[in-house]
């Protein structure tokens, strides 16, 4: 600022916040956003005063799988909800068909999911898996799928942390995924914690159905007081109240799972519904909006253009169990 001289002088500037809670500023003025609210940042350098009002939203994950295939058009009209939609986008499998090759992440899927590829964050399916180690995936997501040939990592978005698997590999009890989810979650004991991988532990559908072999994976999470699940596989979605790793209803420690294999390759049918099956479809393509607040999250169901079903409600998160036993 200028003198009474006119000339330069360096003035201290103080940051402060009206609510710490909903964003929080450092001295440099960057402000961190918390809960969803409406905050005022005040500036202060000498006898000088500046307010500024800052919005903040909670972050939003946005996804499906069993996506794309040159064959169908849903793929497009799920990518053309995500053209409207802010948010990180997940995969959860099966990202194009029939075989996950190069040549069908470039023709298939590129041009409609492949808009957002810097914002996704995925996992693979059996048919990535189609290509011998699942190379046209790898190659066509490069570091946004973690580490070439795993298929496994995690990242944190607000207070939640966030883990994409590969259930194509092994995930046995002691097997180095398994190990290694368990390493990562007690090393980021978060409020909240979400996983999403391709092959549903449960599902009600006839095609596939539930992945017994997925159980080691709800078992880590469950041990680590985890709280919501989504997968694919079955093209339909499903949504089933909070459950143990066999099936047990646990409103209070259980993981909410939910099946969306909706992004657009085409729709299988259902059974007879599983216990603690809340809501089931497999007429409308759509995507799954999940909004990641400081201690819950809402979900949405999200339908493509002239889809009817939708499907939306809250749920609240455990605190990790690192966190519980102190």
């Amino acid at each position: 600022m200028l003198d009474s001289n006119g000339s330069a002088r360096d003035v201290a500037v103080t940051w402060a916040s009206g609510d710490r809670a909903i964003g929080a500023v450092d001295g440099a003025g960057l402000v961190t956003g918390g809960e969803a609210g409406v905050v005022t940042i005040t500036a202060t350098a000498g006898l000088l005063t500046s307010r500024a009002v800052v919005a903040v939203q909670p972050p939003v994950l946005l996804g499906a799988g069993d996506i794309a295939s040159c064959t169908s058009l849903g793929d497009e009209a799920t990518a053309a909800l995500l053209d409207s939609l802010m948010g990180i986008v997940f995969t959860v499998g099966d990202n194009v068909y029939p075989d996950g090759r190069p040549r069908a992440y470039k023709d298939c899927y590129d041009g409609s999911w492949g808009r957002h590829r810097a914002r996704t964050r995925p996992a693979p399916g059996n048919h990535d898996y189609h290509t011998a180690g699942a190379s046209g995936y790898y190659g066509y997501f490069g570091t946004l799928a973690g580490d070439s040939g795993k298929g496994y990592y995690s990242y944190d978005v607000g207070a939640w942390h966030i883990v994409s698997l590969n259930s194509n590999v092994p995930m046995s009890p002691g097997s180095r995924q398994e190990q290694w989810l368990r390493t990562d979650l007690a090393t980021h004991p978060a409020p909240c914690t979400l996983a999403y991988w391709h092959h549903p532990r449960f599902s009600s559908g006839t095609t596939h159905g539930s992945i017994a072999a997925t159980q080691s994976l709800w078992q880590a999470l469950y041990d680590a007081g985890a709280d919501v699940v989504v997968s694919g596989h079955e093209h339909s979605y499903e949504r089933f109240a909070p459950q143990t790793p066999t099936g047990a209803l646990d409103p209070a420690r259980g993981l909410r799972e939910f099946v969306v294999g909706t992004g657009g390759a085409s729709h299988f049918p259902f059974g007879a519904p599983l216990a603690n099956s809340e809501v089931r479809d497999n007429t409308t393509f759509g995507v799954l909006r999940l909004t990641l607040k400081p201690r819950g999250y809402e979900w949405r169901f999200v339908p493509a253009a002239g889809g009817m079903f939708t499907d939306s409600g809250s749920g609240s998160c455990h605190q990790p169990r690192s966190r519980r036993s102190r």
